[in-house]
């Protein structure tokens, strides 16, 4: 008996192309991958397909781009495709019941965390805001509810103190396409099981917002550190230094440690040391050294290399928000 399924495929950024591209090397049939409309892109606003489209096309597979599936001929065309399941991997379009009940065997979904702990839409940022220990990926039997189906597998690593999202990204990206073909092929056998999710120990990965890139240094140094590890690639931790009453600089953070010191009653947000090795800041409780950072229109730096220009910019004994020419 062959254990090779028919399979739609579902995604749209490189996370999901990572998954799709271990399917095309399978013994797997892909019948059809499915990614959005393609949206303008980059400085020029140019009209670019998505990671997941753009391998699709570089392999012949057959795409579909459908806005939604509400309207009943879309439901109708996947049907046609008569799939034995659906991988859903980063997609980004809620799919109806119908479309979930559509392939022989459901719809699965490769979801960035150990569920149902950060179900949502920022499971990998807010493992690692969090404090987490580790983090891994769970395929799960999707159903109508976000990220509540039954777990098939799980698979997990470390988050490492110097961990970012960004080299979680990438440890899950290689963690997840090997969970997913384990499934698969325990789903070809039919020996596959599925445990329900405890709903009692949910958490929820809120979707980051810009707003939290500033960062509040009453907030201990333990927590400013993760938020910058967990902001990196986007939006990137920064704070707002003002040069002249009309003239303010967005400065980000790329890299930062806590450190210890002697305990202090100075006011939070300053300024208690600067150095070769960074610049020193007093938060609500303990000190973060900062590292590496970014000036407008500049690429990241080592705090040493900023120095040179702009050592008057970070002064012991200032607000790190300190406002110049005062």
């Amino acid at each position: 008996m062959s254990s090779a399924l028919n399979i739609i495929f579902a995604g749209t950024p490189d996370f999901a192309a990572k998954h799709l591209a271990a399917l095309i090397h399978s013994e797997h049939n892909i019948v059809a991958v499915y990614c959005p409309p393609d949206k303008p892109a980059g400085r020029g606003k140019k009209i670019t397909p998505c990671a997941t489209k753009a391998l699709a096309l570089a392999h012949g597979l057959t795409i579909e781009q459908p806005i939604n599936f509400k309207e009943e001929a879309e439901q109708q065309k996947l049907a046609q495709y008569n799939a034995d399941v659906m991988v859903v991997v980063a997609y980004g379009l809620l799919l109806p019941e119908v479309i979930l009940n559509t392939p022989r065997l459901g719809c699965i979904n490769v979801h960035g965390s150990l569920l149902p702990k950060w179900r949502g839409a920022a499971p990998i940022q807010r493992a690692l805001e969090a404090g987490d220990k580790e983090t891994g990926v769970t395929i799960m039997q999707m159903d109508k509810g976000l990220d509540t189906g039954d777990m098939i597998l799980k698979a997990s690593c470390p988050i490492t103190p110097t961990d970012t999202s960004a080299t979680l990204y990438d440890k899950l990206a290689e963690l997840g396409p090997k969970a997913l073909l384990t499934t698969l092929t325990q789903m070809a056998q039919g020996n596959y099981q599925r445990e329900p999710q405890d709903s009692r120990l949910a958490t929820y990965a809120h979707k980051l917002d810009k707003a939290e890139a500033e960062l509040d240094w009453q907030l201990t140094a333990e927590v400013l550190a993760r938020k910058i590890r967990a902001y990196i690639p986007w939006p990137i931790a920064q704070f707002t230094f003002k040069e002249t009453p009309d003239k303010s600089h967005r400065i980000r953070i790329w890299q930062a440690q806590v450190i210890e010191t002697e305990a202090t009653t100075t006011q939070a947000g300053t300024i208690i040391n600067v150095d070769k090795k960074g610049i020193t800041v007093v938060t609500g409780k303990g000190c973060l050294l900062l590292e590496k950072l970014q000036l407008p229109g500049k690429k990241p730096l080592a705090v040493a290399d900023i120095l040179n220009a702009r050592a008057q910019w970070f002064k012991k004994g200032q607000l790190i928000t300190h406002q110049g020419n005062n």
